[in-house]
């Protein structure tokens, strides 16, 4: 469940109604299209270390995708809750995508031409390892944080 909280925990903000950023995988063959996004989030959950070697860097979009190149994606089931999505050509880390809800955590790495981004939250911050630090002062919550602000945001509860 980890990066797809940022947008539900903290509403990500869109740039101007109509201005659409287009991103695409190392070989090309997938393509993305989303309204513009100004911010980026951090998950530092142990999955998303081992999916990229590091912590998760995304832009959040709630809604479908604009996608050219679907036969390329392959999608992972990581948990029971939610799902992982690479280009089966080159690799490419696309998206986490929380099953049963439209919110997309898109690999920010996609949007090269993203200017203006800022980097506005991290979460599971307890599972940080101690050999970096991010010096961006965002709002940092544990996972235990994450899960019951997006409980509390979904109305649901255990």
């Amino acid at each position: 469940m980890s990066a797809a909280l940022f947008g539900v925990i903290f509403p990500f903000t869109q740039r101007e109604k109509g201005t659409r950023m287009k991103g695409h995988c190392i070989c090309g063959a997938v393509e993305i299209t989303v309204p513009d996004i100004q911010e980026a989030a951090v998950c530092h959950c142990g999955t998303c270390q081992r999916w990229g070697g590091g912590p998760l860097f995304t832009l959040d979009h709630d809604g479908q995708l604009e996608i050219r190149g679907q036969d390329h994606i392959v999608a992972y089931a990581s948990s029971d809750w939610a799902e992982r999505a690479f280009c089966k050509t080159c690799g490419s880390h696309l998206y986490y995508h929380l099953k049963g809800h439209d919110h997309y955590a898109l690999s920010a790495g996609l949007f090269q031409q993203s200017p203006e981004v800022s980097l506005s939250q991290q979460i599971f911050i307890d599972e940080k390892p101690d050999y970096y630090d991010l010096s961006n002062d965002t709002p940092k919550l544990t996972g235990a944080e994450a899960f019951a602000a997006f409980q509390a945001a979904n109305g649901e509860s255990d």
